[in-house]
């Protein structure tokens, strides 16, 4: 789904001073990844380009090349709401409706600058964009930040810093493709990242070998004392309370993946995380086969996401979401149960 016209595309940028590459709330390996490559890809054609995020994201992606210069919007609003109001372009990565965006929903909507979408997540509010490059088969958007650079004729432009980014979303979007590639187009881009020169294992061991003592104390007192299993519902849960993420010295990221231990036993179609954060309680979902964990994230907790993982928030307490989680889960056990696995 798309309105791209890349020879148009390459003229808006071509007459852009100020080009704003931004991406979701609670940015993942290939929200950064994304805008990383992309704000480096258009360094590259000579065009002033920034990231900008809406909160911190984990530590085990701050080593990626081009870190150094990405804008926290909640660290500095006044200066990032003057960033906004300024850009000439903002690309819209990885996140399908501005309210993904959390706090920076509103600067962006009023800003005048045009929005282009590049994105793979399933139901995207097409009104909120301008230009829009959107295809939910994809395995990740920094496979679209691929396609869209070979669009715009650019390819040749990818160096080891841009391949890297890319590497990195497609890795972390895929389970380090163990799901959501079962595409040849996925493996042949792959194929030409480590032909501009990245280190594969390099990156690999960058993002999933750098654990914490504490992150993987947490993940043991997660899996011994905090799984719940509904046998009825095929499902696992984990909750944590913002007093347990303080005894294991959280820090962002901390849980990241968790949520795919709870999906990894026998007979459970669905996993969930929650954690309770300062405003709101944080559900990560995750599915096998069939069952579309977007439709709960979207219908019922302020979210979405991909058939297979999704995300939302809640605004009561754990337990309160706790106790809606069990209910909305109990409306979809027909589909459920009949949901290959």
């Amino acid at each position: 789904m798309n309105n791209f016209y890349y020879e148009h595309i390459v003229e808006l940028i071509g007459q852009s001073r100020s080009i704003l590459v931004t991406s979701h709330y609670n940015p993942d390996g290939d929200a950064m990844g994304s805008a990383l490559a992309m704000a480096a890809l258009l360094r590259k054609t000579g065009k002033d380009a920034q990231v900008m995020v809406p909160n911190d994201y984990p530590a085990f992606l701050k080593w990626m090349p081009g870190n150094d210069k990405v804008m926290i919007y909640r660290n500095n609003e006044d200066g990032a709401k003057e960033i906004i109001r300024e850009a000439d372009i903002i690309f819209c990565l990885d996140y399908s409706a501005l309210n993904r965006t959390d706090s920076m929903e509103d600067a962006l909507r009023n800003s005048p600058a045009k929005k282009i979408l590049i994105d793979h997540h399933l139901e995207p509010v097409l009104a909120d964009f301008d230009y829009y490059l959107s295809v939910i088969q994809i395995s990740s958007t920094s496979e679209l930040v691929y396609r869209f650079a070979e669009g715009c004729s650019w390819l040749d432009l990818i160096d080891p810093e841009i391949a890297t980014g890319l590497f990195v979303g497609i890795m972390t979007d895929t389970g380090s493709f163990s799901f959501a590639c079962n595409y040849p187009e996925t493996f042949r881009i792959t194929a030409s990242l480590i032909q501009a020169g990245i280190n594969p294992e390099q990156i690999h061991r960058h993002v999933y070998d750098t654990y914490s003592e504490n992150r993987l104390r947490l993940l043991g007192y997660c899996l011994s004392e905090k799984l719940t299993v509904l046998p009825e519902l095929n499902t696992a849960y984990i909750a944590l309370s913002k007093d347990e993420l303080y005894r294991f010295q959280y820090q962002v990221g901390d849980t990241e993946g968790i949520v795919n231990y709870a999906l990894s036993i026998e007979n459970i179609k669905i996993a969930v995380l929650l954690t309770e954060r300062k405003d709101r309680i944080r559900l990560s979902f995750r599915s096998k086969g069939e069952f579309s964990v977007n439709r709960i994230a979207r219908e019922h907790f302020n979210g979405g996401g991909h058939k297979n993982a999704a995300g939302g928030d809640s605004f009561v307490s754990l337990e309160n979401t706790i106790l809606k989680l069990r209910q909305v889960l109990t409306q979809y056990k027909e589909e459920i149960d009949r949901s290959s696995n």
